[in-house]
């Protein structure tokens, strides 16, 4: 058998630091880039947080919990950057002990950062992590959040910053860290670093730059001792939407067999493959275009299996990405949001099955204490299937959707309320349709359930051809034939348990209250975190607004007293030069209930500003308010809820978020009084 090629594997190339890379071609560095070896390059410790410290002999920058005194945590803010193009971070880092490491955009005139990446794995080595940055035409920095846990031996280290123009997945194997590749280690096949000048005769004598200094990654059978002895080398995993044509170049040589194929491989595990080789063998470097879509992260695998020792070798370079799909006859991306629909400006594009049919009726019901509105707004439009124009047994009605592309996975939410006494089971199924409307599957069925709050439906489908989804009403008779509500439908391309994390500013408490405060000083009461019905009855949500099982903040009444206040406060918002939106949604049911609130709190100024105020019962159902401000200093928002003169006066709020103003649709800019004659009015 053959020597092995006497090249480093990557943990140890990790390590090799200034000698592997005095051997390669340096990248284009971008500003903000930064080895710490001479400073900061710019970098400072942010204020009210504890300190980043240089090392005393350079090289790095650490947040050890010895020194964090009383914070919590120690953020690293970069100068402003201006790279209005596509842009890669790459950080070279080490947790010791326990903490987390966290890097967040902050882009210029927003009140918010975004979380873009986080890690809290602990090593005894340096660790690479690779960040997109997509293109923009703001102004931003980027911030290091180190969070060493207090005890001792707890620290956060970063080596070097380097910002490199183009996409993480990208590599030419030149610089010493590999962009962040990883090789999956196996006792006997792995991938190493090919080109250096002590070589075999029969692997490729130079990398594609015909450069002899220049590097290539390869994996070799050598030593390959079972049957399908597996090699894999994996990208950064994608930290934004991409969608466009991957190239790379490969060199391969089979003796007796290799299987090499790429993959993508999505947080949840799942692989895809998007391209195997048509030949064994190539007289030279090959060049490989192939069109992807990643709507969310995901990692590039390389991967070849081996037969036996005779198996050969393939080598790969030169990883490039751009936007523009590869291939003419490549589906363009769409947006699946064609499918969406809240029934505020009709049907959308979703029809019933007869024209004439009156099964589904677009309804709307006015604020009241009575009747559930939509899930919207509270006060919108929805699709109510049994109604009493067309509840008749044995009935059935179908409201079909637009069709979508095949080949993907798509993930359907919806919400349904049940209303009035009817058996319901089985009366809302949805089934996936193919182009000749004849049913493929049946997707999801109603059960028996909660009433009188919406409930969020969700489900993950894939077809191989155009398909749409089809809501299906069904009245068997006078006693199953209960009344269905349908309303806010949303379709996005991937699995419904990937989810892209709450924006910041944005709460639906269903895992705290993330970062807002009880204000201990100016009230005599703490809003509540909790789910389901709240203990006294006529006052209060069934549910919670967001799937209508979860959490929601809430004042009890009946731990208070009239006039008494509890107040939320928002963490520090950094002011924004563009004016902002406020959207939140409350629940104020209950014939003694008091006051809410919106308050702007200026750092400068001893009185809060009134932004937003709603007083007494307004409805049973949860309302949307939207609420316009703009403040161009360090600020918090606070809400303020006052206990009315019973107990009937619970009083809650969920789902909050911050978004660019102005508000799109003032919406509830008339408070309801809590009295009318339309109690019961359902409109058509």
């Amino acid at each position: 058998p053959r020597a092995l090629t006497p090249v480093l594997p990557l943990l140890p190339l990790l390590l090799c630091g200034a000698l592997c890379g005095a051997l390669r071609a340096q990248p284009l560095l971008l500003p903000g880039t930064c080895s710490f070896e001479l400073g900061t390059c710019g970098y400072a410790s942010e204020h009210g947080y504890g300190s980043w410290r240089m090392n005393d002999e350079g090289h790095l920058i650490t947040v050890d919990s010895a020194f964090l005194d009383q914070h919590q945590k120690a953020v690293l803010t970069s100068p402003v950057l201006d790279q209005p193009d596509w842009s890669c971070v790459r950080l070279v880092y080490q947790i010791t002990g326990l903490g987390s490491l966290k890097l967040h955009l902050r882009p210029d005139s927003d009140n918010f950062d975004y979380l873009l990446w986080t890690s809290n794995q602990t090593s005894d080595s340096w660790l690479i992590a690779s960040v997109d940055l997509p293109n923009t035409t703001n102004p931003y920095q980027i911030l290091l959040d180190g969070q060493p846990e207090h005890g001792p031996g707890n620290s956060v280290a970063v080596f070097e910053i380097h910002i490199v123009p183009g996409y993480c997945v990208e590599c030419n194997f030149e610089e010493h860290h590999l962009c962040g590749y990883s090789n999956t280690w196996n006792p006997n096949v792995n991938w190493y670093v090919g080109g250096t000048v002590a070589r075999e005769s029969d692997l490729p004598l130079n990398d594609t730059t015909e450069d002899q200094r220049g590097h290539y990654m390869y994996v070799d059978s050598v030593y390959a001792k079972h049957f399908q002895e597996v090699a894999k080398l994996t990208s950064p995993m994608t930290t934004v939407a991409m969608d466009g044509c991957l190239s790379f170049y490969y060199y391969r040589d089979q003796e007796r067999g290799n299987i090499f194929s790429v993959f993508t491989r999505d947080q949840l595990g799942h692989y895809e493959e998007i391209w195997r080789p048509v030949v064994y063998t190539t007289a030279g470097w090959t060049i490989v275009s192939v069109d992807i879509k990643a709507p969310h992260p995901l990692e590039l695998v390389f991967e070849v299996a081996f037969n036996s020792a005779r198996g050969g070798y393939v080598a790969i370079d030169d990883i490039s990405f751009s936007p523009e799909f590869c291939h003419t006859d490549t589906e363009p991306t769409f947006d699946p949001a064609i499918a969406n629909c809240d029934f505020e400006n009709g049907f959308c594009l979703y029809h019933q099955e007869r024209a004439a049919s009156k099964e589904w009726s677009r309804v709307s019901v006015k604020p009241n204490m009575h009747r559930i509105g939509d899930h919207s707004t509270g006060s919108g439009h929805f699709l109510l299937a049994n109604t009493r124009f067309s509840s008749k047994p044995g009935y059935v009605g179908r409201l079909h959707g637009p069709f979508l592309p095949g080949n993907h996975k798509y993930c359907l939410r919806f919400y349904y309320l049940l209303y009035g006494f009817g058996k319901v089971d089985g009366g809302l199924v949805l089934y996936i349709y193919d182009e000749n409307n004849v049913a493929q599957e049946r997707v999801w069925s109603l059960t028996e359930t909660t009433r009188g709050v919406w409930m969020k439906a969700e489900f993950t489908y894939m077809k191989p051809m155009s398909s749409k989804v089809v809501f299906v009403s069904i009245c068997r008779n006078f006693w199953e034939c209960g009344l269905i509500a349908v309303d806010d439908i949303t379709i996005s391309v991937g699995d419904c348990q990937m989810t892209s994390g709450s924006l910041p500013g944005q709460c639906d408490f269903e895992t705290g209250i993330c970062g807002y405060t009880q204000d201990k000083a100016g009230d005599k009461a703490d809003w509540l975190r909790v789910r389901g019905y709240t203990p006294t009855s006529y006052t209060g949500p069934r549910g919670d607004h967001t799937n209508g099982v979860g959490h929601f903040l809430y004042i009890e009444a009946s731990l208070m007293r009239p006039g008494h206040k509890a107040r939320l406060l928002t963490s520090d918002l950094r002011g924004s030069s563009s004016p902002q939106c406020l959207i939140f949604h409350f629940h104020m049911y209950g014939s003694g209930t008091g006051i809410l609130s919106v308050l702007l709190r200026h750092s400068n100024r001893n009185q809060d500003t009134l932004l937003w105020r709603r007083r007494g019962e307004q409805s049973v159902s949860w309302m949307r308010a939207m609420v316009d401000y703009h403040c161009d200093v360090r600020h918090q928002i606070i809400f303020e809820a006052i206990r009315g003169p019973t107990l009937r006066s619970d009083i809650a709020i969920d789902d909050i978020r911050f978004t660019r103003g102005p508000c799109e649709d003032p919406g509830d800019t008339i408070s309801y009084s809590g009295f009318s004659e339309y109690f019961n009015e359902i409109e058509n």
